[in-house]
């Protein structure tokens, strides 16, 4: 069985999808943070709005990679993807040559650090299309949906991905293999991209409230990302825009991960999320004028922040 997993970032997604692997029987550790303290003693409690309410006690809760006892089956990378967070070298110690590394990470564009790192382990690229949050350390909330995408950037079927997958369907949520899974990428950056910057440059709008004051210009970025992607061959479908809508306006008000980094003082996915899908327009000539006006504010808050720190 290759049933070790090792989560890296245990935070809201983190805590939340290692939570059903463990309930799935794997043996789950985690390395984190902030919630080192209460993971250690108490473990996690998730309160899921369809899946109910359990405790995750990891087998091990770890402060670094390099305290893992034993070679992990699957590293799980659920941290944010931005500048300051060295994604190669906070894995290395812990990646054997039996380990499948999976990314559960937002952003476009994202692997070709981890393959040139590890050309010789499996890389899974995954997708979480989830309401999320983490309440206080060790409390997670799931708040909607929670479909899990999965996909090998070879497009080659793999043992060990559909191992994974089933592990997730029978702990009760949708999983499912992407032959393209560079197309889930831009389909998820479809709603990534207008949401996520508006909740903060709104002064911390919940999506419903954006969607209501503001659905033609969300409409104009969501159709941008798509021109994008489908100049970098990997066409989207045609209703991908007003299924993004639809769902938007069924969830129930939520706070972007964004917004949320933002709130907290943390570094925000600009780069991951706006940055790359830019300079895959620029690269292919595609105009995006509603995209780069996202990016460049996004940029200048940033340049403010950093620039308030150095004052304090």
């Amino acid at each position: 069985m290759n049933d070790k997993v090792l989560i890296v970032g245990a935070g809201a997604i983190g805590g939340f999808y290692g939570g059903l692997l463990a309930k799935a029987g794997a043996d789950v550790s985690v390395v984190c943070r902030s919630d080192y303290d209460v993971a250690k003693h108490y473990g996690y409690r998730i309160d899921s709005y369809a899946l109910g309410n359990w405790q995750l006690m990891p087998n091990q809760v770890l402060r670094h990679v390099s305290e893992y006892q034993g070679q992990p089956d699957y590293l799980i990378l659920c941290t944010k993807v931005t500048a300051d967070i060295d994604r190669v070298t906070l894995i290395r110690d812990a990646v054997a040559p039996c380990t499948t590394i999976v990314l559960i990470q937002n952003g476009v564009e994202i692997e070709r650090e981890l393959q040139q790192a590890f050309p010789d382990n499996l890389l899974v690229s995954g997708l979480a299309f989830i309401c999320c949050n983490r309440n206080a350390p060790g409390e997670i909330s799931h708040l909607a949906y929670g479909k899990l995408i999965l996909g090998n950037l070879s497009g080659r079927q793999e043992p060990k991905t559909q191992y994974l997958r089933d592990l997730f369907l029978g702990a009760g949520i949708e999983c499912v293999i992407s032959e393209d899974i560079v197309a889930s990428r831009w389909q998820k950056c479809v709603w990534n991209a207008p949401f996520n910057p508006l909740s903060v440059l709104s002064g911390g709008l919940a999506t419903q409230a954006i969607l209501q004051n503001q659905e033609n210009f969300v409409r104009r970025v969501m159709r941008e990302v798509c021109s994008i992607a489908d100049a970098c061959g990997h066409p989207l479908p045609a209703d991908i825009v007003e299924n993004h809508i639809a769902l938007t306006r069924d969830m129930p008000p939520y706070k972007t991960s964004m917004l949320l980094d933002f709130e907290r003082g943390h570094t925000m996915e600009t780069e991951a999320i706006l940055g790359n899908a830019v300079r895959a327009a620029q690269r292919q000539s595609v105009d995006c004028p509603c995209l780069e006006s996202l990016y460049v504010l996004m940029q200048l808050l940033e340049l403010q922040i950093r620039s308030s720190s150095l004052l304090n």
